[in-house]
């Protein structure tokens, strides 16, 4: 049987500490709290060397967003039918089969049973809770609303993931056509053209400059496949490379809003994305500049990014928030400005928010349900204008050969 060291604190106020054999943690806490003790930590007791493989979970296992879901919607149920917080988080650990999740709630509780706020405790762990979580709910605290806080910030993690995997979602099909289209070509260029190329040599055929073009990349992958692989490879760090700085990562969000099929989905995206977060923030109690700051760091393009520090320049001088929106219509559609000035002019903007919202994850909704039928057509003529120019670079020299019989 595990042997557990504990602190607790006696009826007196009085804390002490101790060590005792159990089955698992839980169940000496709930023996200690049995005999009227508070119980502070209790820790398992590691005799001689052991592959500590909880620390090993830790450090490979991420929080994900369907855990955080899970955890705001129970928390908030408990909450509601009238179980303490420091209960309820105890409960949630022992549910939790994340390791890492396990151990935050763990350090969560243990805050909250010292006294501290459940924001203060979460503000620990940036990596696991964002900052528009820890508004919301610090907002839910000063207003005694908790309950409710945890509830909205459920719903508005539910929303942006179900938004973010639509999008993905969405991504696959194209991808997957794509990665085929250049895996066969590479298949062709090794084991196809070879043949086709000795041909046209033995025959002493003039070739065009396209099909001089193929062969030449052909006799490179045949004969030097292992530094075709490493080009490749290279090639693929140098674009990640270059995405990852600014000013390439700029250029590849600025590309999107040209392009035919997805500048509609990031800009009705984004505008859902903002605008969700931001009536959820305001519907929490939080104030307006704090708001739109957090908004910020949520959104993920720079453009966006650009524009709600933008929103909170003008609105520390008393300017509108509608105004900047409107200004940028080109980045946010028209619609999200005239909302938000209704609901500036009518005192509920938190509504009109929620409403804007609901609107473009319906219209994301719809587009990546389409997506395929809008995008089907488009690859079609990428494929078409690839196995054409193929073809053409093949066949050319071998009419040249007909010609010549």
């Amino acid at each position: 049987m595990p042997k557990f060291t504990y602190k607790v604190r006696e009826v007196s106020g009085v804390e002490t500490q101790g060590e005792q054999e159990s089955t698992d943690r839980f169940a000496l806490a709930t023996e200690l709290r049995a005999s009227g003790k508070t119980v502070i930590s209790v820790e398992e007791v590691k005799g001689g060397f052991s592959l500590n493989m909880d620390f090993i979970n830790k450090l490979l296992t991420r929080v994900k967003m369907h855990d955080l879901i899970v955890f705001a919607h129970n928390l908030s149920a408990m909450m509601t039918a009238g179980l303490s917080l420091s209960r309820a988080l105890s409960i949630l650990e022992r549910q939790t089969r994340n390791v890492t999740f396990k151990a935050t709630i763990h350090s969560l509780s243990e805050d909250v049973s010292h006294g501290n706020t459940l924001s203060d405790g979460m503000a620990k762990f940036p990596k696991v809770f964002s900052a528009l979580f820890v508004s919301m709910v610090r907002a839910g605290e000063e207003s005694g609303k908790l309950p409710q806080s945890l509830l909205v910030v459920g719903d508005q993690l539910e929303k942006s993931y179900a938004l973010k995997k639509k999008i993905k979602g969405a991504m696959i099909y194209p991808s997957v056509v794509l990665s085929a289209l250049v895996l066969i070509g590479i298949l062709m260029f090794i084991y196809v053209v070879p043949t086709l190329s000795a041909t046209f040599k033995e025959l002493n055929v003039a070739l065009p400059l396209s099909t001089k073009i193929i062969m030449g990349i052909s006799d490179f992958l045949a004969n030097h496949y292992v530094a075709g692989a490493g080009i490749v490879v290279v090639l693929v760090i140098s674009i990640i490379g270059i995405l990852r700085t600014k000013k390439g990562h700029r250029a590849f969000e600025y590309m999107l809003f040209y392009l035919p099929v997805v500048k509609s989905l990031v800009r009705q995206s984004n505008a859902a994305r903002t605008t969700r977060t931001l009536s959820s923030l305001l519907s929490s109690g939080v104030d307006m500049v704090e708001s739109i700051t957090i908004t910020k760091d949520v959104l993920q393009n720079t453009y966006y990014k650009d524009i709600m520090a933008i929103a909170v320049e003008r609105v520390q001088k008393g300017i509108p928030l509608s105004s900047v929106f409107v200004e940028h219509e080109k980045i946010y559609p028209l619609l999200v400005g005239e909302m938000i000035e209704v609901g500036e002019e009518t005192g509920k903007l938190s509504e009109m928010l929620l409403n804007v919202a609901t609107f473009y994850e319906d219209e994301v909704d719809s587009a990546t349900k389409n997506m395929s039928t809008i995008i089907e057509p488009l690859l079609m003529v990428v494929i078409g204008a690839s196995v054409g120019f193929f073809a053409i670079s093949m066949i050319t020299p071998m009419y040249s050969v007909m010609t010549n019989l």
